[in-house]
């Protein structure tokens, strides 16, 4: 059988640790999507870790993990991170590196802080790691496979068509030097071998896995509001961030998926720019507190190490977060941040042109919502690490009650805290 654990929201929900947490019932584990550029907390027994490409069943010896051919595979920084998890004591991964996985390349990444540096305030706000320039590669077919790296007259082949765009783009659009083939080959056959142990038929792998009744987890990366085609476009990743693209990015058949975890945020957060619609965002001194709160070590990107803004919990964007994942469960996280506040409040609809709404809109018309907020009264005590959701306060019950009964799906997991252990299991009530 086949699980996704996918994010609710803009990213930053806390999938690391969920993931973590039922990597440890899994046989294989599965990035499909996405680069670099976003990273997974996870706090064990080795110490703390973010990881930005490895899965996180990373540290488990009975997983086999997968970077699945739906991923922008940055190889030199994977094999950085291999070294880094194995220097702090961490056994090497069981890892299969998909041969049909395309190279996030050197220049996708100058591509990307070229394009940043020319829009002005006009960005995106891009981490500036080459996702939209490796995608747009790919889905223009100018992208190169990692079984490229074992042909070398087709990889020749296929760098120089590639630079015969990328050079013209680089000199007569952003005046930048021009890139050398033969500069950017060497490179590329030094991490053909420092890649080669883990290079494999990751799909040939993951249908024999799932014939012999393995249990295959699919780990997305940011969040549903993220999605190119149905999040807050433009302002998104260039990756699909749902749990229907794992069955291309991870090459697993639709029909194997059975469970959807959904992971969400008991207050919501988004490292993305300024410019993003972020409707029910807390600013000013409440926001600063929230903030210094939040997360493990404060709501700051994992890998960016940016800070990220903070709002209350956003009850329209979930519910339409859950619904186009295909929730079939959702795991409630960081509950005990919330423990200080005398009162919260819940976006539970926008005002948009004079019109309350608890649809999700397209942007256009997101970006003129206001919200409309709901006010709950606080629990005024620090519930963290508790494992057993009955001794919650009757307050903290009845936020994940209100929660539930407005993103219309079941709240099972509830996070008191970043460490593995610290979780409650709840019986939903929808």
């Amino acid at each position: 059988m086949v699980k996704a654990i996918v994010g609710a929201n803009w990213g930053d929900e806390g999938k690391g640790k969920i993931t973590d947490m039922l990597a440890e019932q899994s046989d294989v584990v599965i990035r499909f999507q996405g680069g670099a550029n976003a990273g997974h907390t996870i706090i064990n027994d080795y110490g703390r870790f973010a990881l930005h490409i490895l899965p996180s069943g990373t540290f488990y010896p009975h997983i086999t993990n997968i970077i699945g051919n739906g991923v922008a595979l940055d190889a030199k920084k994977l094999v950085n991170e291999v070294k880094s998890i194995t220097d702090q004591g961490v056994p090497a991964p069981n890892l299969i590196v998909s041969e049909r996985a395309q190279l996030l390349m050197p220049y996708h990444v100058l591509q990307d802080t070229y394009e940043e540096e020319r829009l002005g305030g006009k960005a995106f706000g891009s981490t500036k790691s080459g996702i939209a320039p490796f995608y747009s590669d790919k889905y223009a077919k100018i992208g190169i496979q990692v079984c490229d790296l074992f042909d070398e007259d087709r990889l020749r082949e296929r760098l120089t068509a590639a630079l015969s765009i990328k050079n013209v783009l680089f000199e007569h659009l952003y005046h930048k030097p021009a890139l050398d083939v033969d500069e950017l080959m060497a490179q590329l056959l030094e991490l053909r071998e420092d890649i080669r142990p883990y290079v494999g038929d990751a799909v040939g792998f993951v249908h024999d896995a799932l014939k012999a009744g393995k249990t295959v987890l699919l780990e997305g990366q940011l969040g549903s509001m993220k999605d190119p085609d149905l999040g807050i476009f433009p302002l998104t990743t260039s990756s699909h961030t749902l749990a229907g693209f794992g069955c291309v990015g991870g090459a697993v058949p639709p029909t194997a998926i059975e469970d959807v975890i959904c992971v969400t945020k008991a207050y919501s957060s988004s490292v993305g720019s300024s410019k993003e619609p972020f409707v029910s965002e807390v600013t000013g001194e409440a926001g600063d507190e929230l903030r210094r709160r939040g997360g493990d070590k404060g709501e700051f990107g994992a890998t960016t190490g940016r800070p990220r803004r903070v709002g209350w919990f956003d009850a329209v964007a979930t519910k339409y977060g859950c619904m186009v994942q295909g929730a079939t469960q959702v795991a409630l996280t960081c509950l005990d941040v919330l423990g200080y506040l005398d009162e919260i409040k819940v976006c539970t609809g926008y005002e948009i042109d004079g019109q309350i709404t608890d649809r999700f809109p397209t942007t256009p018309a997101l970006m003129k919502a206001k919200p409309v907020f709901t006010t709950l009264p606080g629990w005024k005590c620090d519930i963290r690490g508790c494992t057993d959701y009955e001794a919650l306060p009757d307050n903290a019950k009845a936020y994940v009650d209100f929660l539930e009964a407005h993103i219309d799906a079941p709240i099972t997991l509830v996070s008191t805290g970043p460490k593995r252990h610290e979780i409650t299991h709840r019986t939903p009530k929808l």
